[in-house]
């Protein structure tokens, strides 16, 4: 198992930024690695850090603005090679189709529910980790 997975958090709502970290802990799950916390709130800097490399999931906020996270997980699902599997948060479970247009790997919604989350995202870093080994 590698040391570190890097997860990506992309929210324009500090608060939201914080219900992720504190729903994943050191790690969502005793058989993925720690993990390590990339968070961004802006497009631009989403794309830099996915340009730089080494992300192994990202998470992404439906309900940021301007840029919501259903248009930039299509965005990146279509620009970035190798795009890393996206956990989508979404405001209502109705929006679950909008997920699925976005090509989110999963989806989740807020507020943040710990155990639904890192339960998520567990599965998620297992599927990448599985794929880089």
């Amino acid at each position: 198992m590698q040391a570190t997975a890097t997860v990506l958090v992309y929210s324009d709502d500090a608060n939201t930024r914080e219900q992720v970290r504190l729903a994943t802990g050191r790690r969502p799950a005793t058989d993925v690695p720690q993990v390590e916390f990339i968070e961004c709130a802006t497009l631009p800097a989403v794309l830099k850090e996915l340009d730089n490399g080494g992300v192994d999931v990202c998470v992404l906020d439906g309900e940021t603005a301007p840029a919501g996270g259903m248009g930039v997980c299509r965005q990146i699902k279509d620009e970035i090679f190798n795009c890393p599997p996206v956990l989508l948060l979404i405001g209502r479970p109705q929006d679950a189709w909008l997920a699925t247009w976005s090509r989110a790997d999963a989806a989740v919604t807020l507020p943040v529910e710990p155990v639904e989350f890192a339960s998520a995202l567990a599965q998620l870093l297992r599927a990448r980790t599985a794929v880089g080994a």
